[in-house]
C-alpha cells in the first residue's frame, strides 16, 4: 500500500537486544495526509531502513507500507510497518521553450457583412 503526506512528528529512536540476543531499532513518525480532510497516520521503520530512510518535519514523502495486527492477552494491536520513503518530488509546470508558436490565425467573417445600417431586423 502506499500513502502520501507531510511528516509532522519524528518520535524518539527506540533500540534493545531481543531474547535471541540480536539488536534492533525501530524509529516512528507521524505523517499527516494532504487531503481536504487531513489524516493522521502513525508508521515506523523497523531495523535497517530507520537508517536507510531519513525524514525530517515538514518533508513530503510517499510511504510504502504494510499493515500488520497481533494479539497480545486477548487484546488486538495494528502497526503500520513502512518498507520504503520517498521523499515526494514536487510537480514541475511544463516547460514551454518545447512548445512551438501559435500560427497567425485569420479571424475575418467568413462571409461579407455587407451594409451596416441597413434595418432588417425581424424583430
Amino acid at each position: 500500500m502506499e500513502i502520501k503526506g507531510r511528516i509532522i512528528h519524528v518520535l524518539p529512536l527506540q533500540e534493545g537486544v531481543s531474547k535471541a540476543g540480536n539488536p534492533w531499532k525501530k524509529q516512528e513518525y507521524v505523517l499527516e495526509t494532504l487531503d481536504q480532510y487531513p489524516k493522521k497516520v502513525c508508521f515506523d521503520l523497523f531495523g535497517e531502513k530507520a537508517d536507510q530512510y531519513r525524514a525530517e518535519i515538514g518533508d513530503e514523502v510517499v510511504l510504502s507500507f504494510d499493515i500488520e495486527s497481533r494479539e497480545y492477552n486477548g487484546r488486538w494491536f495494528t502497526s503500520i510497518r513502512g518498507w520504503k520513503l520517498d521523499k515526494a518530488v514536487a510537480e514541475a509546470a511544463p516547460v514551454m521553450e518545447d512548445v512551438p508558436p501559435m500560427p497567425n490565425m485569420n479571424f475575418s467573417a467568413p462571409f461579407p457583412m455587407g451594409d451596416v445600417n441597413t434595418d432588417d431586423l425581424p424583430f
